[in-house]
């Protein structure tokens, strides 16, 4: 089916670049687009089985949320209650609450409950125009808990209309019944849980929590190790509450993020660069936790660093229902602008999920995922505090609604 989309305006993300381009018309045939280009210089004998006049909207590429926990039981908002009575979020995983809080919430729920807390959570992404979602596993921590969290993820992804990215998490935190006993839970990752969850091809890439609560760099090098044997890209939770290592770790293994990176340093910037592992910025988190120290914005502008944006939708730290909400964050708690925002969940989300090949801008060739916005101009995306939702959203061509 060839498709007209006209009467509009788009920032087409082009060649990595923020360019707009006013009164723009597209072609999309079979899922793709096929021409792009000023309205005026449209062939008008072209003939189309379905044309969508846009009435001057603006035209982004889909919005990519590269980085979520959407998947689990229970919620936390009693933790909530204690770190606003001062309570760190270090303090409250040792007394037994944070991640391990959720792992026994996920541990009891059945895969059809998981499935309907996590579409609810989903669908409020996709009013906002996310037409691509990466879903982390890490509540589970164990071998059939993980892959009940893949699975649902992977059901997400054929219920909804939209692209589902599945990362397996288990090296997210110590499950109670490894207290004291670290590397011998490395050991259950490396040996069974990885191996086992990729071969049943619920496994898109590998992620890790390097942290003083979590897992040393050390720990993490065995868990990429087993990654790069079982041919998946990695990434890495990094430098979110102290300076380990985990930037250098990521770039060494070329990994396709690093995330959070709250206490990155130059050189870490510099290692990303040359490594092209993207800094996922994740302002939910930093907002929630009431965090101080600011990513090195000016370093990653220096090195070149991709910048990515995502949700971080999760229980604990970040219980966030809107992507457009980290726009407005980004710009005013780290400071970038609306174009580095815009660009955040478009192509560098989809450069932080190695998928920026097909997604991520509306280029010829490229996926036809697109959101129309009824707006005055693209800043207006990051000014509004919630309230704008998309016109019309399109994944591979298609119009869909959440």
């Amino acid at each position: 089916m060839k498709q007209l989309w006209h009467h509009c305006h788009a920032v087409t993300m082009a060649g990595g670049r923020y360019a707009v381009v006013h009164d723009v018309a597209l072609i999309i045939e079979e899922g793709s687009i096929a021409w792009i280009g000023p309205e005026a210089e449209l062939d008008r004998d072209t003939a189309f089985d379905q044309v969508h006049d846009l009435d001057g909207g603006w035209v982004t590429p889909g919005l990519i949320d590269c980085h979520t926990h959407l998947v689990f039981g229970g919620d936390r908002s009693g933790e909530f209650e204690m770190r606003l009575e001062g309570v760190s979020y270090s303090e409250i995983a040792k007394r037994g609450g944070g991640i391990v809080s959720s792992v026994r919430a996920t541990r009891e729920a059945s895969f059809d409950q998981l499935l309907a807390s996590a579409e609810s959570r989903a669908r409020l992404l996709l009013r906002e125009g996310v037409t691509t979602l990466e879903i982390k596993s890490g509540y589970g921590l164990d071998l059939d808990s993980e892959r009940k969290m893949l699975r649902v993820a992977r059901a997400l992804g054929e219920k909804l209309p939209v692209e589902v990215h599945t990362t397996c998490l288990a090296a997210h935190a110590l499950p109670p019944e490894y207290r004291d006993h670290s590397d011998a839970y490395i050991d259950l990752v490396c040996e069974s849980i990885l191996p086992t969850l990729a071969q049943e091809g619920l496994v898109d890439a590998v992620d890790g929590f390097c942290e003083g609560i979590a897992f040393s760099v050390e720990q993490m090098r065995r868990v990429f190790t087993t990654a790069r044997q079982l041919g998946l890209p990695v990434k890495l939770h990094a430098e979110q509450l102290s300076h380990l290592g985990g930037c250098q770790l990521a770039a060494e293994f070329g990994a396709l993020s690093a995330d959070h990176v709250e206490y990155a340093d130059e050189a870490d910037a510099a290692a990303m660069a040359s490594s092209h592992t993207a800094a996922v910025l994740l302002p939910g988190a930093f907002l929630t936790l009431r965090e101080s120290r600011l990513p090195p914005i000016e370093a990653f502008r220096a090195q070149g660093v991709t910048m990515a944006l995502a949700s971080d939708l999760n229980p604990g730290t970040s219980p966030v229902l809107s992507l457009r909400l980290m726009m407005n964050l980004a710009c005013t708690l780290f400071r970038l602008t609306p174009e580095e925002a815009l660009a955040g969940v478009t192509l560098n989300a989809a450069k932080a999920l190695g998928i920026d090949a097909r997604c991520g801008s509306l280029e010829v060739g490229k996926q036809a995922d697109a959101v129309v916005w009824n707006i005055s101009g693209p800043a207006e995306l990051s000014y509004w505090l919630g309230g704008q939702l998309p016109v019309k959203v399109f994944k591979a061509g298609k119009e869909v609604e959440a």
